[in-house]
């Protein structure tokens, strides 16, 4: 338990340090913990006997920043059709072509390469008090959701929320963590004037935030319970043990993911103001 309370405040202080320079720090900080998340998945798959093709994964997430950026976003959805066909492609020319092979090769392109695109595209966001306030959302709302439900959850205990594939979820634990959710995005907002020194005005709406908070406070429980099936099916405890008491990369980065593809698409709907044709999407 001190170990998990002892890392996870050194996660959230390196965190907290790269909200507060964003744009290239956070950006380059973001690409280094989704190329480690990729590679665990991609590990994780191959232990559990599939023969992913990743080659192509790789190559999409490497060539998607630099293109987006001169080009504009709409490279990044045929590039990441292009990965997709060519994995496709692969697995049927194969000698002995496997269907769980094409699905477990293109799991990774979809669940960590284009919700990692979108982290990466929160740094451009504009106004910089905007962006902070996003890219504090982004690890603020999951990470206290999280908190909340490993604690509470487990003092209260109760009936199980997903036995099937985390038996140790419970219901009390779900509410909790998405109690905490809303409550991040609440003290955003609240102390958001402070955090980022920006007026009121320049700020997303209170309304945006607590929807945003609930929204991606369910996100980030669905990307956990989704990286807890994963793990199942590949019959490991963790991704890795970068982290102790914590596992790997992607056992961090799992409802960070999810909750940045739900806060790119709230940008996109109701603050597409601050979206510009050279940022990366979803």
């Amino acid at each position: 338990m001190l170990q998990r309370i002892i890392t996870g405040a050194v996660l959230s202080a390196v965190a907290g340090t790269m909200i507060y320079f964003g744009q290239v720090p956070f950006a380059v900080a973001a690409l280094v913990c989704v190329c480690f998340a990729l590679y665990e998945e991609i590990k994780a798959l191959k232990a559990a006997g599939h023969r992913p093709i990743a080659e192509p994964t790789w190559v999409a997430l490497g060539v998607s920043i630099p293109l987006a950026v001169l080009f504009g976003h709409q490279v990044v959805l045929p590039i990441l059709t292009v990965a997709a066909v060519i994995i496709i492609a692969g697995i049927v020319f194969r000698s002995e072509p496997k269907l769980e092979d094409a699905t477990m090769s293109l799991l990774p392109l979809f669940s960590v390469v284009l919700p990692g695109l979108a982290v990466v595209s929160l740094t451009q966001l504009e106004p910089l008090s905007v962006q902070r306030v996003m890219l504090l959302m982004l690890i603020a709302v999951p990470v206290l959701g999280d908190t909340f439900a490993y604690f509470i959850g487990s003092a209260v205990g109760g009936p199980k929320l997903c036995p099937a594939v985390s038996p140790n979820k419970t219901v009390a634990g779900a509410l909790a963590g998405l109690t905490g959710s809303l409550l991040a995005a609440a003290l955003i907002r609240l102390f958001a004037g402070i955090l980022v020194s920006s007026p009121a005005t320049d700020l997303p709406t209170w309304g945006f935030c607590v929807a945003v908070g609930g929204i991606g406070g369910v996100a980030g429980q669905i990307g956990d319970l989704f990286a807890s099936l994963v793990k199942r099916h590949c019959g490991i405890k963790d991704f890795s043990s970068i982290f102790p008491g914590h596992g790997g990369m992607m056992d961090r980065m799992d409802s960070i993911l999810f909750m940045a593809l739900v806060l790119y698409c709230c940008m996109l709907l109701f603050y597409p103001g601050t979206v510009h044709a050279t940022q990366l999407p979803v």
